[in-house]
């Protein structure tokens, strides 16, 4: 039988993971000499490929010599924290990819606390040596004093390092000795990672860490088997460790082994492997399959809580039904129920009304990529801002605080500094990293709504933020919000240049001449901070006086589209956005004018 390694590799967002994974498929005997192989070969999703960025967690395995290597690929980012806790519970040890230059950051930290939680092997990974400012002699200090202070025991203190460069593809255990391939990294992981326990005579065990749907087999269910063997045909026995009501059984009637990036049909799977079964369609993250209806259930890792919640909710714009396919309350119901099934770190629940569902998740990157997803699918829907999910401790009002570290030019410090301060942030650590200061705040997450443009204007463009959540703390009063107010579209019409010319002297716009707009619309940006109506559909009055001036051109600012994010940024308590497959427009929730001035502020008109 083959040897087997199962391993994950972890890290904090762009730190290279998937261009090592790419190096290691290379070097493993998965691809042909001759075989042209794009760069991020495991960011399959199209969103991944577009923003360089992992949201799902990914099988695939790799040969050296005579052990098969089972990879999986983790995000990076904080809000898809959950796919990294539960894909643990599959493998025997971890790769700790860290960049040589930005060293340890939060993201690095919350990973590798949950796999020395789990007594899991570790591997230090410096990537990106090539770097010029790459810091060789620091940042193995730093991963070791992180080690540190997650109270990790000797035997994890010990773990190897390997300096590499997943670009180029070449690994070394010196800093100082550039590598010729990959073979370092893959002794190490061949000589320190533990094969997975192979109790092949045992009764069939297999804990279920990922499912994923296939328009042809129907769910697949993929987890390491854990003991015994699992035979095609075979009925199986299915429980929940935290739902003892949860009790079925099943015929496997597909079972999948990870060769590469592609899946092999195998008879039988066996104890230490990963594979994947089809034939079970109710089975979830988190159950166990077995061979025996008596059989415990196995333990599984509790996901993190979510921290923030939006409402979604059918669109009533004027324009509603007119861009989507699925616009109705069963369509949204039924595609976000079952959205969280597949993750576990999203929580639904029905709204106050029948066309709405509070929705929540670990971040407004979680939830703007579950927006896009649904978008690209045909939804039209309509949602809030978004809010953070208070706890109330022994008595006291607690809200989610998160861990910052902002990278700026050290020109930029006071400003950020003020910022934060206005913010409630607490700073923590300032340090030098080159010729730039690294800033660690704890801050209120409601605080970083809408913050990292703003951070970016700061820093003219030069800044680099990242957050984790940290705690829950008690309330931290209030925190001033944006200190801008919107132009408001004054009737339903299509945008005139006229109109707009007109309307550019109350600030920034957001809808170019010709685009289709209506009563209540978000047009623009008020900088003075009033929300103002306006009339972007005026049209010139004709006369037959002539002037000199009167014909000459208009010339509007120019407009850049908003994305997703940037609109959630944007938006007040009062205001939704409004998402269609072709559209992003922003509205206010109350659309005609006098109604909205009665439940509100006051309106400047003009």
């Amino acid at each position: 039988m083959t040897d087997i390694r199962n391993i994950a590799i972890i890290a904090h967002v762009d730190h290279g993971k998937t261009s090592l994974v790419n190096a290691l498929l290379k070097q493993g005997g998965i691809f042909r000499d001759n075989q042209e192989v794009q760069d991020r070969v495991m960011d399959s999703n199209a969103l991944e490929r577009e923003r360089g960025i992992t949201i799902l967690s990914k099988n695939c395995s790799a040969f050296y010599k005579n052990t098969k290597i089972n990879i999986v690929d983790t995000p990076g980012h904080a809000d898809f924290g959950g796919e990294v806790e539960r894909v643990l519970k599959m493998v025997d040890g971890v790769l700790l990819v860290v960049d040589a230059f930005e060293g340890p950051m939060p993201q690095t930290r919350f990973v590798l606390e949950k796999a020395l939680e789990l007594n899991l092997k570790v591997i230090i990974v410096i990537n990106k040596i090539d770097r010029p400012d790459a810091r060789l002699d620091a940042v193995p200090d730093e991963v070791l004093e992180l080690m540190l202070d997650l109270n990790a025991t000797d035997e994890q203190l010990d773990s190897p390092i390997v300096y590499c460069s997943a670009r180029e593809g070449v690994a070394s255990t010196s800093p100082s000795v550039k590598g010729q391939d990959m073979t370092p990294l893959f002794e190490a992981i061949v000589n320190h990672i533990p094969a997975p326990k192979m109790d092949v005579d045992l009764p069939f065990q297999m804990l279920i860490s990922s499912t994923e749907q296939n328009d042809y087999l129907g769910k697949l269910a993929i987890g390491k088997v854990e003991a015994g063997k699992i035979k095609l045909n075979q009925t199986i026995y299915v429980k929940n460790y935290f739902d003892e009501n949860k009790k079925y059984s099943g015929k496997v009637v597909n079972i999948f082994s990870f060769n590469g990036l592609k899946r092999e049909p195998v008879e039988v799977g066996t104890a230490g492997d990963i594979v994947c079964l089809a034939g079970l369609p109710d089975i979830t993250i988190g159950d166990t399959a077995s061979e025996t209806p008596d059989m415990p259930a196995l333990p599984f890792v509790k996901i993190s809580e979510p921290s923030v919640e939006m409402t979604f909710m059918v669109n009533d714009s004027p324009f509603a039904g007119k861009e989507g396919k699925f616009v109705t309350s069963r369509h949204l119901k039924d595609r976000l129920y079952k959205e969280a099934v597949k993750d576990l770190s999203l929580q639904v629940f029905d709204g106050a009304t029948a066309d709405q569902f509070n929705v929540r998740g670990r971040g407004e990157m979680h939830l703007s990529i579950l927006i896009e997803n649904m978008r690209r699918d045909g939804y039209e829907f309509q949602v809030s801002r978004p809010r953070v999910l208070y706890k109330n401790i022994n008595g006291v009002k607690c809200e989610p605080i998160d861990k910052v570290v902002l990278d700026v030019p050290e020109d930029s410090v006071g400003t950020v500094m003020q910022t934060m301060g206005v913010k409630k942030g607490e700073l923590l650590d300032m340090s030098p990293i080159g010729s730039r200061m690294r800033l660690q705040f704890l801050v209120p997450s409601r605080g970083l709504f809408g913050y990292k443009s703003q951070m970016l204007t700061d820093t003219r463009g030069e800044g680099v933020m990242s957050s984790v959540f940290d705690s829950y703390q008690p309330y931290k009063g209030e925190i001033a919000g944006r200190n801008f107010g919107s132009l408001i579209s004054y009737e339903t019409g299509e945008a005139i240049t006229y109109g707009l010319f007109n309307a550019q002297g109350r600030g920034r716009l957001l809808v170019r001449p010709g685009e289709k707009v209506y009563l209540g619309q978000v047009v623009g940006a008020n900088p003075k901070g009033d929300d103002i109506v306006v009339n972007v559909c005026k049209k010139k009055q004709l006369t037959n006086t002539r002037s000199s001036a009167s014909d000459e051109a208009l010339k509007l600012t120019p407009i850049q589209t908003m994305t997703l994010e940037e609109a959630l940024e944007f938006i007040a308590d009062d205001e939704l956005v409004e998402v269609t497959p072709q559209n992003i427009r922003i509205r206010k929730a109350i659309l005609d004018h006098q109604l909205r001035a009665k439940s509100h502020k006051p309106v400047v008109s003009e």
